[in-house]
């Protein structure tokens, strides 16, 4: 047919494909379409190829389908170039029906070596494990397998599946592997959770390139192996910003926020422009450390680089930062700067933030305002929206929220949220409707259920069920000190001190210490660590000491009684006393007060949760100092002002 075309067919078959080119619509599409029928060029190869690439540009899968019905012999070009698309589309089923065609309608299989890495992916996405292993007999059968690009694909297809076994046998079956087969291989392993046998495969690498450094490094930081991360990014002769991002990653994720923004730092001084996952990294640093100064400043780079709109993560990224350093205002205020631009996670960051400032009321608020917009909510939403109801005590309020979560939105409630409605339930005395929730779970509760059963019942008094929480959390968490603590101070509050004994003396055989109470300060751009009784610089400890008896000598005057309740040990009352004047908020307090201006804020991050006594003592330093103070503890906020607690001393 295409043999009897003239010359001034192929001029029509030239003007056609040029005025394709110049397509921009799908309505002009159609309209060219009609015409290449009427003049019969639809039957030219060439020209029916290029109107099916054309459709594929603009997404009109199914008009490129119908294009490719009608062409009488179309060549192996037309059918990568729908496959291809097939496979990175919703329906990637399709890819593998044009294939089996392709391999019919051909006389030979010339051609078909440009479909198959798109076929095998589309084989991947589907978990068609059957028509994928078809497949590669099919190469195995030809010399395929010396086409670095479809063993490649093989290879890729089965970590797809999981099966790291198959992709080792093919990998080991290549005639020649390039640098992309062993980084293919080495990322299914890390991916698979074999850390040992992809660090194997990178030793034994004749050559490597960035993408084996930075698969290692992510690897590593995965599964807290930071120390290796460091040693892989050692050996990396060169660096790209995926490197450094990769680090960065793994101090954030492994709980080294120091150690991730002092690398952040040596990154922009080597002239190393960040990334967008770099910056959302380094801001999560900042949210852990608490402390806004750096916050303000990769604010400040991202303002002036206009990256806002690039990406959703990083406003979501900057409300949490703000939110975990005390400045809920200024979360507020960059979650109504993308007003125009905000996606569900920047809504979740904003309802978070509420929750630990213990404004739940806001963020119940802010659900609703999230509803009449038609946003649809998350799993993580209600998270965020039963944490907030938990720290305000709104019981009523979060029983509703768990039950929309599933009548409404059809969420199914995973552990976490089952932990939060027990911490909500128990927080505020009912204690037995908690016990009711855990026991009725569709699934075993975890050490974080059980504590907080384990807290409540302390908070309460609540002996019984307080020590069988604990004994339920220490075995499902042998090493968390934290269990044995408070089952000691269910203890030490009823005066069982043999009991106490026994728990220590548990605590002992097992080796399980304590985690010592810290808390942190920033004061012109050094951060100052103190514990019970001392500064981490202890330079500071006889000035900070000092300050503290003339405010504990002047509170006094003002009516303050030293809670020594909160004190569980078997010591006389003037040790409790003294135990109690040096906990380590008090003693970061005292630096502030000494080293900052008069009026200023005060802001410390303390590791565990506050006590009663330390609560009351800072309430009362805000109204006679004139000092608004801001302490973030394990759980929540607390925001201390002229006398009063944003938490309603409920916490």
């Amino acid at each position: 047919m295409e043999a009897s075309f003239s010359s001034s067919s192929l001029m029509l078959v030239t003007q056609a494909v040029t005025i394709l080119e110049k397509c921009k619509t799908i309505s002009e599409l159609r309209q060219i379409h009609a015409q290449m029928i009427k003049t019969n060029l639809v039957s030219n190869t060439f020209a029916a190829s290029k109107l099916v690439s054309f459709c594929c540009l603009t997404g009109d899968l199914d008009h490129a389908l119908s294009v490719f019905h009608r062409i009488q012999n179309p060549n192996p070009f037309i059918y990568f170039t729908l496959i291809n698309c097939f496979t990175e589309s919703s329906n990637p089923l399709e890819s593998v029906y044009l294939y089996a065609h392709m391999l019919t309608c051909l006389e030979d299989w010339k051609g078909i070596e440009f479909s198959l890495p798109s076929v095998l992916k589309a084989c991947g996405r589907l978990e068609a494990f059957e028509e994928g292993q078809q497949v590669h007999g099919q190469i195995c059968k030809t010399r395929l397998l010396f086409d670095p690009f479809v063993a490649n694909s093989v290879v890729r297809m089965y970590l797809e599946f999981g099966q790291v076994g198959f992709a080792r046998r093919a990998f080991d079956k290549m005639p020649e592997r390039d640098v992309i087969s062993w980084n293919s291989l080495i990322t299914g392993y890390l991916r698979a959770g074999e850390i040992e046998l992809a660090r194997e495969l990178f030793d034994e690498m004749p050559e490597r390139d960035l993408v084996s450094y930075n698969a290692m490094i992510d690897g590593y930081g995965k599964f807290g192996k930071c120390e290796l991360a460091e040693e892989i990014f050692g050996m990396a002769d060169h660096k790209d910003v995926k490197t450094w991002t990769s680090m960065i990653s793994a101090y954030v994720r492994n709980h080294y926020p120091k150690k991730a923004l002092d690398m952040f730092g040596e990154m922009l001084c080597l002239g190393v422009r960040p990334d967008a996952p770099a910056l959302v990294s380094v801001l999560s640093a900042i949210a852990d450390l608490g402390f806004v100064e750096e916050g303000k400043w990769i604010h400040a780079y991202i303002s002036t680089k206009k990256l806002e709109m690039k990406t959703g993560f990083i406003g979501s990224a900057l409300i949490d930062m703000y939110a975990k350093c005390g400045h809920i205002e200024n979360a507020y205020h960059v979650f109504r700067s993308i007003s125009h631009n905000r996606n569900v996670g920047d809504w979740n960051s904003m309802i978070s933030g509420l929750a630990i400032h213990g404004l739940g009321t806001e963020a119940l608020e802010l659900f609703h305002d999230m509803e009449g917009l038609k946003i649809e909510p998350d799993e993580i939403t209600f998270l965020g929206l039963l944490g907030a109801c938990s720290h305000g005590g709104l019981v009523d309020e979060g029983r509703y929220c768990f039950k929309i979560m599933q009548e409404k939105y059809n969420i199914v409630p995973k552990v976490q949220h089952y932990g939060c409605i027990i911490d909500l339930l128990s927080r505020a005395g009912y204690l037995e409707d908690a016990l009711g929730v855990l026991r009725n779970m569709p699934f075993e509760p975890d050490v974080l259920a059980w504590k907080a059963i384990l807290s409540a019942s302390m908070k309460h008094e609540n002996v019984v069920i307080g020590e069988n929480a604990a004994l339920q959390a220490i075995e499902l968490a042998p090493e968390d000190s934290s269990c044995y603590v408070l089952l000691s101070n269910i203890y030490a509050k009823t005066g069982r001190w043999d009991d106490v004994a026994k728990v220590r003396s548990r605590m002992k055989q097992r080796r399980v210490g304590k985690i010592p109470g810290c808390s942190s300060i920033l004061v012109r751009g050094k951060v100052h660590v103190f514990v019970v009784g001392k500064a981490i610089d202890e330079k500071f400890t006889r000035e900070v000491l000092s300050k503290l008896d003339d405010v504990v000598s002047r509170l006094k005057l003002e009516g303050y009684q030293p809670d020594l309740t909160q004190v569980l040990l078997d010591v006389e009352v003037e040790g409790k006393e003294s135990l109690l004047s040096v906990h380590s908020e008090k003693m970061a307090l005292a630096f502030g007060l000494t080293n900052t201006s008069h009026g200023a804020p005060i802001h410390i991050v303390k590791n565990l949760r506050v006590c009663r006594d330390c609560h009351s003592f800072m309430k009362l330093v805000s109204r006679v100092y004139n000092r608004r103070i801001v302490i973030r503890d394990q759980n929540r906020f607390h925001h201390f002002e002229n006398g009063f607690c944003s938490c309603k001393d409920y916490w």
